[in-house]
Formats: C-alpha cells, structure tokens, sequence
C-alpha cells in the first residue's frame, strides 16, 4: 500500500513535478518531526521517490532537504536512519551531476550545522563536504574561511573514523590551496590557525592531532603567502614558541612549528624598518579601522573563546585588514610584545627561549630604528635572563645585549644617564668601526663593535647585577665577560668597567669584581690581543688604559701588583710590595699571592720568566718576585717561587758584549709620561678607605655581639 504522498506525485507525472514540489516537500519535511518513528520512515521514503522523480528541480529547495536530512542522520531509530541513508546518497548523486547548485545559499546553513557535537550529524557533514570539494564545477575552496574553524573542532570528535574523514577533507583543501595559491583567503584564515595551533587542553590527546594539523597549515601558509602573513606575525608567534620546547612525544608538532619560526623570521627584511612618518600614518589608519588595542587579557580571552563559539566571526585580534593593502606592515609592536611576554615568564622552556633572543637579535639586525623604541622596555628582562641556567641561553642574551650597545642606531644626541654626573667615556673605536666604513652601511648585518649610548648603560646595569647577585659573579661572571670581549671590544669593555668601578661605593664589591677582571685579563684567550697591548706600553693609548686600569685594580693589591708585572712596570711593582707591610695581611690576601705565584708560572708570564736572565737590566723584577717570595708563609707557592729564583743566573756569569737593545727600563717615550708618583698615591688612598670600611664593619660585628650577650 502507498503512502498518500507517493500517489499523489505518482499521478502528477514527471513533467508537471516541479510545479508543486514546495507544496510536496514542506508537509514531508514536518513529519520528520513527528515523535512516531514509523511515520519518520514513510516520510522519509516518500521525500526519496518525489527526489527521485523531480531530480534537478529539487535544487531551489536544496537547503531545507539538508536541514532535514541532517536531522535524519541522527535518528536514534535504525530503519529511519538506513531510509535517510538512501536519500542522501541520491541527494548527492544529484548535487553531482548538476551545474546549477547554489552554493552561496548554501554555505551559510552548512557553517551554521558544521558546529554540531552529534557523532552522526558530523558525519554527515564531513561526507557532504567530501562530494562538493570533488565537484569540479564547485569551488568550496573560496568558503574554506568560514567553515575551516568548524572542521578543526570535528578534527577532535572521539570517533576514529570521524577523525579520519575530517583529515581526508582537510588534507584535500590544502592540495587545492598548493595548487592555486593565488586565490586563497590566506588572511582570513591565519586566525582560525593561530588559535587551533595552541593547546587548550592537553590531557586530551585529540588535541595534539588538532594542533599538529593546524601547525602543518600554518606552515604552509608562511610558505604560501610569504609577507602576507606579516600582519599575523605575533599571533603566529603566540602558537609556534611554546612547541619549540616540546618533548620527543610531540616531535612532529616540534618540527612543524620550528619551520614556522623559521619561514616567519626569513620574512623580516630590512625594507620593514622603513621611514617612520609613512610608519605612523598606516598606525593610526589601524587604529581607525581597528579601534583601541586590546588588552592582554583581552587577547588570552580571545584566545580561548573558539571552543565555545559557534564561529570566528568576532575574533579579529591581528588586524587582517592590514593584510590586503598593497603594502604589508609588520606588527612590529605585537611581536615584541609576545616576545617579551615569553622572556618574562620563568615557565618558559629553554629553546623557547632561545628562540625568543634570536627573533630579537634578528629584529635588532633587520629592523635597529624600530627596534630602539622597544629597548627601554626589554634592557630590565635581558640583563635579567644573564641569570638563566642555560649557557645556550645566556650566550644567545649577550648576542642581543651586545647588537644592542653597538648598533648605530642606538646613538642618541640626547644625555644618557650617566651624562649628567660627568661619568662618560672617550671610548676607543677600531677603525673598521669608523662612520662610513663598509661595515657601517649594511642595515642586514651585525653591528660593529663602535659604542653607542647604551653601552655605558648596559656596562653600568651589568655591574649592578653582578653586585646584586654575588653568585652571579662567582658561577658566569667571567664567563660573561670573556664572551662580551668576543663580541664587543675588549678595551672598551675593561676601560667601562674599570671607570664605574673607580666611583664603586661598595668597596668589598669592587676588590671582588676587580680580582675577577684581574684573572680574565690574565688568563682568558679572548684578551690576548689586549694583553699584547698593555704589555709593552709603546702607544699613548695603551698608557691611557693603563693608567685607567690601575686607579681601579688599586682595589685590590695584590691585582694591582699582577697588573704592573702584566705591563713591565717592575719597578712600580716593587714600590707596591714595599707598602704591603702597612696593609692588613688576611688569608684571603695571601690566597691571592699564591695564585699570582702559580700565574707566573704560567705560559701568560713566559716573557718575564726570560727577563730573568737579564738580571742587569731588571733588578726590580728580581726585587719584585723576592718580595712576593717574603710574604708568603712556608708552603707550596713558596717552594715555587723560591726554586725559580735559585734558577736566576750569576751576573758575572751571564756578563756579555754590551747589547744595544732597549730593555725594559728604557721605556718608550709614551710610557715616560705616566706618573707613577701619583698612581702610587693613589694606591694609598684607596687602601686607606677599605682599611677604614673594614674597621667599620668590625666596629659593628663587635657592637652586635655586646647585645647579643646581654
């Protein structure tokens, strides 16, 4: 027996179908409402003969077919489900063959279903986006945008097969978008990426397959698009860092996201640090368009709100209208932000960080003049992050610290901070660092060591930490600064330091600091070239530092003595040990002689173990190391040193034709005109004041001792 549906459109014929095929379908459609099942099923069967019938001509009414079938296929009755089965299979042959389906209707229902948590319902969503994406005459690729969140969220259905279906989708819109890059919507869809890339939940494994596919895309998209994803660059960076310190687990995921970082970074080019005044027109265009910056929290909001929504259409927090003018602006302002937002946070794993000073060494190398307006910003988290636990990490810090106190686009004509107090520096340039040469004219380069007004500042803060966190000092301290001298130059970096240290109020702090500088000078293959310098005194530039050095070393004695030995100023050195007698003689001060004794032996000091043959031209060396020999007690350092002046040969014996070579006391006329006089007063001075500071201290001990025992 036939329903009455069926023989009504049995008896209408196949031409005259379509005339009445509203007022057949809409009273069909409403049965499937219905709560009896079996009606559900005739209903069913009877809208599958009037499809089968009218074919093409039920195109117009396409959309209320898919909204009840997409009921249908969530049907909990087996017979309903197997009938909607059938016509969605003939739905789709139909859809096949026609060149007249209207896919501009039906993109919004199909957006709006996409969102669906029922199993079956995605299902059948995923399989009707399969057929129109193999339909050569319908281009979905051109809506991809509004339903790509959509198949991210069925990406984490907990069926397999659901899984598998939506990455077959997805894997087939991105062959469409390598073949014809041109006309992807890369714009509108790198923030659907961006918030799919980050892991809301990790407890839930499906998510790591979601975040794997969206950092394949976002992958491809950097190399799809090229700069136009520029104006996403924070966001994208906000997804990719934290992967980059994932484990072995999600290597995958880690690699992907590490081809993102480094797509993204090639992307930034020196045309980027372009002139500020056209810089400030397009800023306040995006504020127009835009509004106010949000806030961060704002951001993390947003940030989290695609699970909840039912769709991307109030998420625009990387400005994409930038995206489609003819010229793309680097969100420069965002970037440092996610930058330091990342270097700030102590959670942050170690290649992230790493990644972090490398994006802003890069930025400081390809974009200086905008970068600077950040600087004051990120000085406090860089000298901050000298304190990290990984070497790799500090190395990369002192790369970006160092970019940053040379590069010319730091000079400012405006006071620094030590300007005022009178406390700057003539600093020596090498000449390969002189305005105008070639070094200089390269934007996309490393900056050459020439000084800028930062690199007082940054020497000043670097003292600063060092006195603030002692252990600092004593782990990476001559680390850091050996690597400074690598990447800057060594004279400026001990003439700085030895002018602050020489105004240092804390003076226990500077006689620490002093002997740590002392021992790198002495014994660090990065300083060769310096000591070279200091040890012959031939130019008035090596006097100066000189000089400059010693009022500084005066803090410590023993380093001062190892500083004239250093320079040949033996004599200066013997004048010095003869006033040890008048100086507190503690252990740590005879630890220091033992360990100048050991440096002597070393291969630093090998010339003036040969100036030992010529006992007539230095007998204040001799008087020198006799006097060391004096002041220390009866122990290895002394067995040393007293078996190496056994060594020093008779006069007589070593007596020659007269040699015309100038020996160490004839000095060059450059080194004749520093006044040891003074120097040596000054000496004096400076061991007054730690003499009456050590007093002090133990005045106090002692007073609070008293009040201990009463």
């Amino acid at each position: 027996m036939m329903t009455p549906p069926q023989n009504f459109h049995l008896c209408c014929g196949l031409q005259d179908s379509g005339l009445y095929l509203k007022e057949l379908i809409e009273p069909v459609l409403t049965c499937f409402n219905d709560s009896d099942s079996r009606l559900r099923y005739y209903a069913c069967e009877a809208l599958y003969n009037i499809v089968k019938v009218a074919r093409g001509a039920v195109l117009p009414h396409f959309n209320v077919l898919f909204d009840g079938l997409s009921k249908l296929a969530a049907d909990p009755d087996p017979n309903v489900k197997s009938g909607s089965e059938l016509l969605d299979r003939l739905l789709k042959d139909i859809v096949t063959e026609s060149s007249k389906f209207d896919l501009v209707a039906f993109v919004p229902l199909l957006r709006e279903r996409i969102y669906s948590n029922n199993q079956y319902a995605r299902q059948f969503i995923i399989s009707w986006i399969l057929v129109l994406e193999s339909v050569p005459d319908i281009n979905l690729l051109d809506y991809l945008p509004e339903i790509l969140d959509g198949l991210f969220q069925i990406l984490g259905d907990s069926s397999k097969e659901i899984r598998k279906m939506c990455e077959v989708a997805l894997g087939e819109f991105l062959k469409e978008i390598k073949k014809t890059p041109s006309t992807v919507k890369f714009a509108e869809m790198a923030n659907i990426l961006v918030i799919h890339c980050q892991v809301s939940d990790e407890s839930k494994s499906t998510n790591d397959l979601i975040q794997l596919t969206a950092m394949t895309w976002m992958r491809e998209f950097i190399q799809l698009a090229g700069r136009l994803v520029l104006p996403y660059s924070s966001g994208i960076l906000t997804a990719v860092l934290p992967c980059l310190s994932y484990d072995d687990r999600k290597k995958s995921t880690k690699e992907a996201a590490s081809a993102c970082n480094h797509s993204l970074m090639k992307l930034v080019t020196p045309e980027d640090d372009g002139d500020e005044e056209v810089d400030g027109q397009v800023s306040d265009t995006l504020h127009r368009e835009d509004g106010p910056p949000k806030s961060q929290d704002e951001l993390d909001n947003s940030l989290n709100a695609s699970q909840d929504s039912g769709g991307l259409s109030n998420i625009c927090f990387f400005t994409p209208t930038s995206a489609d003018r003819s010229q793309v602006t680097l969100d420069l302002d965002g970037i440092v932000q996610v930058l330091g937002r990342h270097l700030h946070d102590s959670s942050t794993g170690m290649m992230t960080r790493i990644a972090v000073l490398k994006w802003l060494y890069h930025l400081y190398i390809k974009t200086p003049r905008k970068m600077f307006r950040h600087t004051d910003s990120l000085f406090p988290m860089l000298l901050k992050t000298l304190s990290d636990e990984s070497d790799e990490v500090i190395l990369k810090d002192l790369e970006v610290l160092a970019e940053i106190a040379s590069s010319p686009a730091g000079q400012t004509d405006s006071s620094g901070p030590c300007d005022s107090t009178g406390c700057r520096l003539e600093l020596a340039v090498p000449a390969s660092a002189k305005p105008g040469s070639k070094a200089d004219s390269s934007p996309s380069t490393p900056s050459t060591p020439s000084m800028n007004s930062y690199f007082y500042k940054f020497m000043i803060n670097l003292l600063q930490r060092f006195s603030l966190e002692r252990k600092l000092l004593e782990i990476r301290g001559a680390f850091i600064i050996r690597q400074l001298c690598l990447l800057l130059h060594a004279e400026n970096i001990f003439h700085s330091m030895a002018d602050i240290l020489l105004k240092e109020e804390d003076l226990k702090f500077a006689s620490t600091m002093v002997q740590t500088l002392n021992t790198i000078l002495l014994t660090s293959a990065e300083l060769f070239q310096l000591r070279n310098q200091l040890k012959d005194l031939r130019t008035q530039e090596s006097c100066d530092l000189f000089c400059c050095l010693y009022r500084s070393w005066c803090h410590n004695p023993v380093a001062t003595v190892s500083l004239c030995f250093l320079t040949q100023n033996y004599q200066h050195a013997y004048d010095l040990i003869q006033k040890f007698g008048d100086l507190e003689v503690t252990v740590d001060f005879l630890m220091e002689v033992d360990k100048l004794v050991q440096l002597i032996e070393s291969p630093i000091f090998t010339y003036l173990r040969l100036q030992l043959l010529d006992v007539e031209n230095n007998p204040y060396l001799i008087k020198a190391l006799y006097g060391l020999l004096m002041l220390l007690p009866q122990s290895q350092a002394f067995q040393m040193l007293s078996h190496r002046l056994h060594c020093v040969p008779n006069p007589e014996l070593m007596r020659t034709v007269p040699d015309l070579k100038s020996s160490p006391g004839s000095r060059c006329p450059a080194s004749s005109r520093v006044d040891y006089k003074e120097l040596l007063q000054h000496f004096d001075r400076v061991q007054r004041k730690h003499l009456e500071v050590r007093h002090q201290r133990a005045g106090r001990a002692e007073c609070s001792d008293r009040k201990l025992v009463l």
